[in-house]
């Protein structure tokens, strides 16, 4: 029979160690108490992983993520409404949308499928208008990508640079891309290894 279990659990597999150190290091960058959007994928599931010390107010569509902290009392989470697509575990959908576009929140942790000097793409086109209204909703966005998705351009455009705040990646990043990056004025972190 066919497993239930969401194609995210096999993608986690994917540059684990690397979503670990991105995970840890993104979560250094979140102040105590902060409303934090924590996007939909592995690598923000990662972080999010780490952000209990920091008893954030968490909103997100990630289903994974909504079950990491579902029997914890440190963490409140806000979960969008919307229709499940099971390939992801993700809520998407109008009413995942308009839940992003009627908050505000302190900070948006992202993924997305690729990033190049031109913008940010995904290769999710569902997930698109909802990551835009996230952004829309975060006083400051933080992407979170590993060395995979340098150079590399999905099939959606999400956003341009300039809508982003800090991208946090790993070491095996194209230091090319990460000086190209820094030169057009984004805090590019790269995240030491566990």
């Amino acid at each position: 029979p066919k497993t239930d279990e969401f194609t995210f659990s096999t993608r986690d597999t994917h540059q684990l160690g690397e979503k670990e150190a991105i995970g840890r290091a993104c979560a250094e960058l979140i102040e105590p108490n902060q409303t934090v959007i924590v996007d939909a994928g592995t690598t923000c599931y990662h972080v999010a992983r780490h952000l209990e010390a920091k008893a954030p107010h968490i909103i997100t569509n990630s289903l994974p993520v909504a079950g990491l902290f579902s029997a914890n009392s440190k963490v409140e989470v806000i979960v969008s409404g919307g229709v499940i697509y099971p390939r992801l575990g993700v809520l998407v959908g109008p009413l995942a949308v308009e839940a992003f576009a009627k908050i505000h929140a302190d900070v948006a942790i992202m993924s997305a499928g690729g990033i190049t000097l031109e913008g940010v793409t995904n290769s999710h086109a569902l997930l698109i208008e909802i990551q835009r209204a996230m952004i829309q909703a975060a006083g400051r966005v933080i992407l979170c990508l590993d060395h995979t998705k340098f150079d590399r351009q999905s099939i959606s455009f999400l956003c341009g640079l300039e809508s982003l705040d800090v991208i946090v990646t790993d070491k095996a990043a194209p230091a090319d891309m990460v000086k190209a990056l820094r030169r057009k004025n984004l805090e590019v972190i790269v995240a030491a290894a566990g």
